[in-house]
């Protein structure tokens, strides 16, 4: 009994050890701040341009509404098909740029917006609505683009933001931060280009030079992938693996203990 007690001590032991044998990570952001008192960080120059798959929403007036109105999209009546609620506000329709970079505007036809700004498409349409309205006023600003957080983050999903700022922290901290098994020097950030091809780029968190790089901005379409660092791995890898082992040397214990447990009875006879 002895033996068959001192054996399964031994199991448990190695468990333990094996449980407690984490390699050690650091969690911090910024870590090469850690002894400055302040300082200033560079950014890199952000201007959000428009493209493919942008929607935009873009208002005309003049001191003659009935001659501008002709330039705006209808409203639209959010309330479902069938039911009889209407307390929910009549809604402007929105503006989706096309694959190749083109809206279909009012009057004015087929217009080629990707690679503006919002400021410079306002621009380009107060010049042209004035050939028909005089002083056209138009405001355009963007309904929202998506981004999406996948792998070590609390709460992986896709995010609609209007920001005209929105950075890398600023979707972590979206998705309810990094979790503890994160990797934080290797966050990958993947882009779709304009001939419609994948870039990738990878950002460091624990440096603060992440606010030089063109991926710490985020675009419209981004997919931010954060991968798990050693100690999930290693565990997940220890879940499916050692699992087994452990149960073929419980066996084998087990099968043991049995064995010397009839022989001691036997010899006790």
């Amino acid at each position: 009994m002895k033996i068959h007690t001192l054996a399964h001590i031994l199991i448990v032991a190695a468990i333990l050890l094996a449980s407690s044998c984490r390699t050690k990570h650091d969690l911090a952001y910024f870590d090469d701040l850690k002894d400055s008192q302040s300082g200033v960080l560079t950014t890199t120059e952000h201007t959000v341009r428009l493209e493919p798959e942008s929607e935009l929403i873009i208002n005309v007036t003049s001191s003659v509404p009935a001659a501008s109105a002709q330039f705006n999209l209808p409203y639209t009546n959010p309330a479902l098909s069938g039911t009889t609620d209407t307390s929910t506000a009549p809604q402007v329709k929105t503006y989706e740029v096309d694959n190749k970079g083109n809206i279909d505007f009012p009057v004015l036809g087929s217009i080629h917006v990707a690679g503006m700004t919002t400021y410079e498409l306002k621009e380009y349409l107060e010049q042209r609505i004035s050939e028909y309205v005089k002083d056209p006023i138009v405001s355009v600003r963007l309904q929202g683009y998506k981004i999406t957080v996948i792998g070590e983050v609390g709460q992986p999903r896709t995010i609609y933001t209007s920001s005209d700022r929105y950075s890398i922290l600023n979707a972590l901290g979206d998705c309810g931060d990094l979790t503890d098994y994160a990797k934080r020097d290797n966050i990958l950030v993947m882009r779709r280009t304009s001939d419609n091809q994948l870039e990738y780029g990878r950002l460091d968190l624990r440096n603060s030079d992440i606010t030089k790089s063109p991926y710490f901005w985020l675009k419209n379409n981004d997919v931010v992938i954060v991968d798990p660092n050693n100690v999930k791995q290693d565990n997940s890898k220890y879940n499916q693996n050692n699992a087994y082992k452990l149960s073929v040397v419980s066996t084998i214990v087990g099968i043991s203990a049995s064995i010397i447990s009839l022989v001691i009875a036997l010899t006790v006879k």
